[in-house]
């Protein structure tokens, strides 16, 4: 869904890129210690500064790509630390909501569920050959999702994360069953072989 803002993203972060010279992995492994703030915050019920630190963890997750490609650091371990990182991150952001008590484990494992089948799904179509970021609810969709939850949520009341956890389920599988369709069209070509 927000793909279509990568290119004025990118024209944003370049200028800032350029000044950072770091090795990207390290701001790969800030990222998911971010997220651990973020869930030690909601678990101990701050739903405002949860949602801050969850912009701080996005913001480490797009600087340490734009770091890589701009300094011409990329690299396959550095895409799959990356990837891994952000399960992670996904995932103890949504323990934490769960350890606040603003959702049930019920909401919570199935939003973890969804996220890390949304990635899945796009990692198998890629290793096919696939090209797959599609859908409505890309993981930068879901962070902006959490945080404006958490926000909303921490002004008017925690009932509101529950419904930001319902909200990002049916999204994520949504996106599933999106991509799914896009494998199964660009695919269609080896059903008419057979």
């Amino acid at each position: 869904m927000l793909e279509r803002f990568r290119p004025l993203l990118k024209k944003i972060l370049e200028p800032i890129a350029k000044r950072i010279n770091l090795n990207p992995n390290i701001l790969t492994l800030i990222s998911p210690i971010i997220a651990i703030i973020s869930a030690i915050f909601f678990g101990t019920g701050n739903l405002l500064v949860g949602g801050i630190f969850i912009l701080l963890s996005g913001v480490f997750d797009v600087f340490d790509g734009a770091i890589a490609r701009y300094h011409d650091k990329t690299s396959d371990f550095g895409a799959f630390l990356d990837s891994t990182m952000d399960r992670f991150s996904d995932a103890i952001i949504i323990i934490g909501i769960v350890w606040g008590g603003y959702t049930s484990w019920l909401f919570g494992i199935l939003a973890i569920h969804s996220a890390i089948t949304v990635s899945y799904v796009r990692a198998r179509a890629e290793a096919k050959g696939i090209e797959c970021n599609i859908g409505i609810a890309e993981r930068a969709t879901r962070l902006i999702i959490l945080m404006a939850g958490a926000f909303i949520a921490g002004i008017f009341g925690g009932i509101y994360m529950n419904w930001t956890i319902i909200l990002l389920i049916i999204l994520s599988y949504i996106t599933v069953v999106q991509r799914i369709h896009h494998v199964w069209k660009e695919t269609s070509y080896e059903r008419r072989r057979l």
